[in-house]
């Protein structure tokens, strides 16, 4: 580098070196996909147990990685550690699973340790080495070759270019198998329902909505002052408005209350039925609580009332959704 680059200059093209010559690295593993790894993709869509993924050091944590991925996706995977698998953790293993094993050298002590047990016990083997004549490679059924150029450690010692091809190749991995096996966003969040992408497609609007007597309702005999009283115990900012019969006849919000007060009218005088909005916004029990934020963003309201045919059977309002999650 020129002596008269500043220190963040230098920092910066360190910085950029090492971004480049990974981004090279990723890129030539497109040739790698080939029959092989179509050939690895099989073997895991047949497993009728789980993916094993074992690595040793660096590509054990990249290893771990590609497991949680895997399980994530539609995959069932878990990771065992090579060192430990010698000392009973083997036994964690079936006849019905599928072997990953990861090792840049192929050489790697710990996992060609186990390999006469793995074959003793017939299990198929896939491997992923950045050098398709070691050891490990040529002992396995399958082989994946996620061969780097060069590390973009400038001492060509520390895992970086090495690294990140194997994690990419066992993303194609994984995403390949997403798709072979037709898995859905619905899929995806019943495996994480505590995240944002499961809340808004596992929770219904009937699991936040109020119910019972905690639905704020009047009858159109009412006055406006009863309707506000309503409001101000069940604090949903609206209340439904039903008729003699019991049947929803509209409800009443307080959008619906400052244009009333805007035309000077008496709440204790007027009928609710003069000044309710009839004809308002539903939703249905059953239906996707994001889909009632939808609504709501699109009609610029902040409360629906919950119907079941002709039927009231709940009540949200927008604070209820923010506090559940769901945006």
């Amino acid at each position: 580098m020129p002596d008269n680059m500043s220190e963040k200059d230098k920092l910066k093209q360190l910085g950029l070196a090492v971004i480049k010559t990974e981004a090279e690295a990723v890129v030539d593993l497109i040739n790698r996909v080939d029959d092989n790894f179509s050939d690895a993709c099989l073997l895991l869509l047949k497993c009728k147990g789980k993916v094993v993924v074992i690595g040793m050091g660096k590509s054990g944590h990249i290893a771990n990685k590609i497991a949680a991925t895997l399980a994530s996706t539609g995959t069932a995977a878990f990771f065992v550690h090579p060192g430990e698998a010698s000392h009973g953790d083997l036994g964690m293993i079936t006849k019905k699973d599928v072997i990953l094993a990861l090792s840049n050298s192929g050489e790697t002590s710990e996992v060609l340790t186990i390999l006469p047990i793995i074959k003793r016990l017939g299990v198929p083997l896939i491997s992923m080495t950045g050098n398709k004549k070691s050891t490990l490679a040529t002992a396995a059924h399958v082989h994946i070759d996620a061969s780097t150029k060069k590390e973009a450690c400038p001492l060509g010692l520390a895992p970086t270019s090495s690294t990140t091809a194997a994690l990419v190749m066992g993303d194609a991995l994984a995403i390949a198998l997403l798709e072979a096996k037709g898995f859905t966003e619905e899929d995806f969040a019943l495996s994480h329902p505590g995240g944002s992408l499961g809340r808004r497609l596992l929770l219904h609007v009937q699991d936040v909505m109020h119910k019972g007597n905690a639905i704020p309702v009047v009858l159109e005999s009412d006055d406006v002052s009863k309707a506000l009283l309503e409001m101000t115990e069940k604090k949903l900012g609206m209340t439904a408005v039903k008729n003699s019969e019991g049947l929803l006849t509209g409800i009443f919000t307080d959008g619906d209350l400052r244009r009333m007060l805007e035309n000077n009218m008496n709440v204790h005088t007027t009928n609710i039925k003069r000044v309710m909005t009839t004809h308002g916004s539903t939703i249905g029990r059953q239906q996707l609580a994001v889909e009632a934020v939808q609504l709501m963003q699109d009609k610029r309201i902040n409360a629906l009332l919950v119907t079941e045919g002709d039927e009231l059977v709940g009540a949200l309002n927008m604070h209820d959704l923010l506090k559940a999650g769901i945006s």
